[in-house]
């Protein structure tokens, strides 16, 4: 008898028990755990595929779900899902899942991290600690910015912004930021203030970004913006790449305008590792690690089970971004899942 489980393609080899919950009831065909995208050998297999569990570094194009006519649900193991043609997916009355919430934590404690390395200049005087330059205490060596009483200006306060801020307090640092609306309980709860996005980079000593990839952030950080801060002042992006214009950084880096940066998404991601920021010591690049924490991770790929489930039985998604896409929903049958 042929096999009536609905088949998910994972376009990345994870941890077995991630994907436990969907073993039970489904066929998996797994890609490898390195590279971008769909392998030829998981395209091949578009034509039957029920559902696709992605990563944001798979591009789920118009060209992807012409291809995939029994597509019953897109999972995205991430909370953006700008490399997700979502409109095509409405369209089609497909689901796109995401897993918001639980990298809030973790995405905070990596981009204050960053804040803090790009202060007090970590990596350079590691380096310089590994490679003997380290001979006696120098009063005057590795000098850095100090946090408790400095400005941090928050571009974005959604949940991992709100929890930037929150750490920033313990540390003692004045907080403004700026938003798309008013979020008055925000600058009660913080005391804090809420700025215009110009102000807030020539106020700030540290500006850290928090915001979604769209048409309007990109290049958000451009050159004239780079020019408006501090030439003491650090830039932090554990965002997206593209919301900063990586050779406008790279000048702003070099010419003094600001004083180092630090950065865990990056554009192109990967940075190739010719790229001359890799060179600046006042540049702290990490690889897209902000949700890397294992309980953070597993955490995702949980959500992301959930969301392929429900997809596949026609059910509410526990995340899901395109929650119009019910109103175009065909008559196509849903697969079982009974065992």
């Amino acid at each position: 008898m042929p096999n009536t489980k609905p088949l998910i393609l994972v376009t990345h080899a994870l941890p077995a028990n991630w994907l436990s919950p969907l073993a039970e009831k489904c066929r998996l065909m797994v890609g490898p755990a390195g590279g971008a995208g769909f392998t030829p050998e998981l395209e091949e297999h578009l034509l039957e595929a029920d559902a696709l569990f992605t990563l944001l570094v798979d591009p789920v194009t118009e060209d992807i779900l012409e291809r995939a006519p029994n597509l019953k649900v897109v999972s995205q193991m991430a909370v953006g899902v700008d490399n997700v043609d979502v409109a095509a997916c409405t369209r089609r009355g497909i689901p796109v899942g995401n897993t918001p919430g639980v990298l809030t934590a973790g995405t905070a404690d990596l981009a204050f991290g960053l804040l803090l390395a790009a202060a007090r200049r970590i990596p350079e005087a590691q380096a310089d600690a590994r490679a003997g330059r380290w001979t006696t205490w120098n009063p005057t060596g590795w000098l850095g910015a100090d946090l408790d009483g400095a400005t941090l200006g928050i571009v974005g306060m959604g949940k991992i912004g709100v929890a930037m801020a929150r750490r920033a307090q313990g540390f003692g640092m004045k907080i403004i930021f700026s938003n798309r609306s008013p979020l008055p309980e925000i600058e009660k709860n913080f005391n804090a203030r809420q700025v215009p996005l110009d102000n807030l980079l020539e106020q700030s000593d540290f500006v850290s970004l928090h915001i979604p990839l769209t048409k309007e952030t990109h290049h958000l950080i451009d050159a004239a913006a780079l020019r408006k801060m501090k030439p003491s002042a650090i830039l932090v992006n554990s965002a997206r790449g593209p919301v900063v214009d990586t050779n406008a950084l790279y000048e702003a880096l070099t010419k003094g305008w600001i004083a180092a940066a630090g950065l865990d998404v990056t554009d192109p991601e990967p940075l190739p590792q010719e790229h001359p920021l890799y060179a600046l010591s006042n540049c702290v690049i990490t690889p897209h690690i902000g949700s890397a924490s294992f309980n953070t991770r597993r955490r995702m790929a949980e959500i992301a089970c959930q969301n392929v489930l429900a997809g596949l039985e026609g059910r509410r998604l526990l995340h899901c971004v395109n929650p119009e896409w019910m109103q175009h929903i065909s008559s196509v049958q849903r697969p079982s899942l009974s065992s």
